[in-house]
């Protein structure tokens, strides 16, 4: 690919410039670890900063007009020149969420019409946020084997059983869930997605503590929860389907190489601005040297990203590119936090609280969530097992014989 800016991305590269230059006044402090490590309803100043961003068409930007985003056609350099032009002057960029990232794409594959018209436009402006049920206590990476069931009465489904790890479940006003509708189908055929409010009756939300020291995490239990079946989305029955096109948005948002270069952006300031002896931290040729193999790998990523997008809007199949952006994704990101605890030094090992703490101790805090990532939205170990076996062809792991 070509990334040099032809005579319409010079043009369209300006206009971004001309938009920041106007409006940068109205961006939010720096949201993407706040509303990560700590989940909660976004703020006025969030929300429209958000809806700005969509309307100018520098969020969501192919999301479709009638759905309410921007309506433009695919374009790797654009979306390419948004983020870099965002970059350089440490301006945030579109928000990134369960809802946003996950629900928003698999509505436009799945939803009926009037499920994209209704949710689409209220998710990708930060009007609703959302949270996602699929684990449970007996079946985290076996997912399929989940068992909260969906009985029917009449136009509704009567929902029981529980979730766990629900990120932002406490704060969340909406749910896209998997229940087993069809308890005598197979292990794959019996699931539903479903979508309904966090406030229906029946619904009690546990938080669970995490080592970041905030409650991210949830128990979700469902006690005669009524739902209706219009809520079903992609059909009933056809639940791992249309879960299986979330997991892969998931591991592209838990993988972002945008994200990536935000904090090596902020990691070259702390090796400009961090001193040891008196002398700035980018001095020392162990730290440099960590420094330097970590942006190679963040732009590899990137262009990475870039090939799979160009492949998407080809119309190919994405797949096993998306376990491994997941995975070298969420590796790399403890890695770069890492080198800031180690860029610290002594306050490194200091965590939230204690006054002296440089960013509130966000990079504490990020590298025990981003440990958490390596496990959350499928374990390493799972996605080389996929890796291995379905792109490699190497053979399964022998099970042992009953009895």
């Amino acid at each position: 690919m070509d990334l040099t800016d032809r005579a319409e991305h010079k043009i369209f590269r300006e206009e971004v410039r001309d938009f920041i230059a106007a409006y940068r006044h109205l961006a939010p402090e720096d949201t993407a670890h706040s509303y990560r490590l700590m989940p909660r309803p976004y703020s006025d100043e969030v929300r429209n900063w958000q809806k700005l961003l969509v309307e100018k068409g520098y969020a969501n930007r192919t999301v479709p007009k009638a759905y309410g985003g921007f309506g433009a056609e695919p374009d790797i350099l654009k979306s390419k020149i948004i983020a870099d032009e965002f970059f350089k002057v440490n301006v945030p960029q579109g928000l990134y969420s369960q809802g946003i990232s996950m629900l928003v794409p698999t509505l436009l594959e799945h939803g009926t019409e009037e499920q994209k018209r209704k949710w689409i436009a209220p998710t990708v402006r930060a009007d609703v946020f959302w949270c996602q049920g699929y684990s449970e206590p007996n079946s985290g990476s076996d997912l399929a084997s989940l068992q909260t069931s969906a009985i029917e009465d009449g136009d509704d489904f009567i929902i029981n059983g529980s979730k766990i790890w629900t990120s932002s479940a406490h704060v969340a006003q909406m749910i896209f869930c998997l229940v087993r509708t069809e308890p005598e189908a197979g292990k794959y055929d019996g699931i539903s997605y479903l979508i309904f409010p966090m406030d229906t009756p029946g619904i009690e939300i546990r938080p669970l503590q995490t080592m970041t020291g905030h409650p991210s995490f949830n128990e979700v239990f469902f006690t005669d929860v009524r739902v209706p079946k219009a809520a079903v989305v992609g059909g009933r029955g056809n639940g791992w389907k249309v879960a299986n096109s979330t997991l892969a948005h998931e591991r592209g948002m838990l993988s972002n190489a945008n994200l990536s270069l935000e904090r090596l952006q902020k990691i070259e300031k702390l090796l400009k601005t961090e001193t040891i002896d008196g002398a700035p931290v980018g001095e020392n040729a162990a730290l440099m040297d960590r420094y330097i193999r970590l942006q190679a790998r963040v732009q590899g990523m990137r262009l990475h990203e870039m090939r799979l997008i160009t492949a998407a809007s080809m119309g190919k199949p994405r797949g096993l590119e998306d376990l491994v952006c997941k995975l070298l994704g969420c590796e790399i990101n403890h890695q770069l936090d890492a080198l800031a605890i180690d860029i610290l030094g002594e306050i490194g090992v200091l965590y939230d609280g204690i006054p002296s703490i440089d960013l509130d101790g966000v990079w504490q805090q990020l590298y025990m969530y981003d440990l958490g990532l390596i496990i959350g939205g499928g374990t390493a170990q799972i996605q080389k097992n996929i890796i291995a076996e379905r792109g490699l062809d190497m053979p399964r792991e022998p099970k042992t014989t009953k009895g």
